[in-house]
């Protein structure tokens, strides 16, 4: 897991000096993988970190958007280091900095604060109060004090330009296993296990539950899933992402997760669900043993789906 620096003023020495990929970072798929390959590439004798904000800017300028996230900063690290990132700078979004000029960007953080020797972009990196700054200004600046620049051109296939923005859309959809392929690993969503009313223990489909929080809702239904669980198990499962609509309704979206020939006790732990294939949209039955049925029906799809997935 790479080290965490969320103040750009009080960077380490230790960890100054690096080659340092920039954007939001926000799922980390294969065009973000392509930005830091650059920044390592051009200069493989630095040590390879990343420039991200947090929130996300969006999250800042528009916080009555539903929430959106692929990735919250701890997963986000996490993808990154496993690109060799050794150092996320999650650098803090919020009215001051989002009125710092491109010129201060550039100097006060890239350059006092973090001490970059080189930096890596997409083709579409702005930034700066309205971000003011393009690509060209980066590029004079970054020469003035002696800092490299590698501009990174869009990734795609024959979709068009691979995007955090597309891949929601994927998962939005129903179709996670497209998004996998842009992403470049199956997606996560994060939680901790809540102790709900225990009412699929009674019906003889215990489930750990999670709530959504910031991360992006997917289309609502039933998934094929892997469960992460704190101590690095892999557990095959079920999920149900929705609002329980036979049982009368939900005010928020949960995810109940029934794992395969597992048993324990979860609560307070936080488990990662990966989502592997969509089975069918969330439905209303006509009471407990109909969905009792479609549950075991649910399973064995899963089960069927999952074999699959990792034959």
């Amino acid at each position: 897991m790479p080290a965490i620096v969320e103040d750009w003023r009080a960077v380490p020495d230790a960890l100054r000096g690096a080659t340092v990929a920039l954007g939001n970072f926000d799922g980390v798929h294969l065009g973000h993988a392509a930005v830091a390959r650059a920044a390592h590439g051009a200069r493989p004798d630095l040590p390879l970190a990343a420039l991200t904000f947090e929130p996300h800017p969006r999250e800042h300028f528009r916080p009555e958007d539903p929430p959106f996230r692929l990735t919250l900063l701890p997963a986000k690290a996490e993808a990154l280091g496993a690109l060799g990132v050794v150092t996320v700078f999650a650098a803090r979004f919020d009215a001051a900095f989002a009125a710092m000029s491109a010129e201060a960007f550039v100097e006060e953080v890239l350059h006092r604060g973090l001490g970059a020797r080189h930096l890596a972009c997409g083709h579409d990196f702005a930034f700066g109060h309205r971000r003011g700054g393009d690509l060209a200004f980066l590029a004079r600046e970054a020469e003035k004090r002696g800092i490299g620049l590698s501009i990174v051109p869009a990734v795609g296939d024959e979709g068009g330009p691979i995007s955090s923005t597309r891949i929601r859309r994927l998962l939005q959809d129903g179709y996670p296993e497209r998004a996998a392929l842009e992403l470049g690993r199956d997606w996560e969503l994060r939680g901790e296990v809540f102790r709900g009313d225990r009412l699929g223990r009674e019906l003889g489909w215990p489930t750990a539950n999670i709530l959504l929080g910031r991360q992006l809702e997917p289309a609502r239904g039933v998934y094929a899933v892997t469960v992460r669980l704190a101590d690095g198990a892999v557990v095959k499962g079920v999920a149900n992402v929705g609002r329980r609509p036979t049982l009368g309704g939900d005010p928020v979206t949960r995810l109940e997760a029934h794992l395969f020939d597992w048993s324990g006790d979860l609560y307070g732990q936080e488990i990662g669900v990966r989502l592997h294939g969509f089975i069918r949209a969330d439905a209303r039955f006509d009471g407990l043993e109909a969905l009792k049925a479609a549950i075991a029906s649910d399973a064995t799809a899963a089960r069927r789906m999952l074999e699959a997935w990792s034959g």
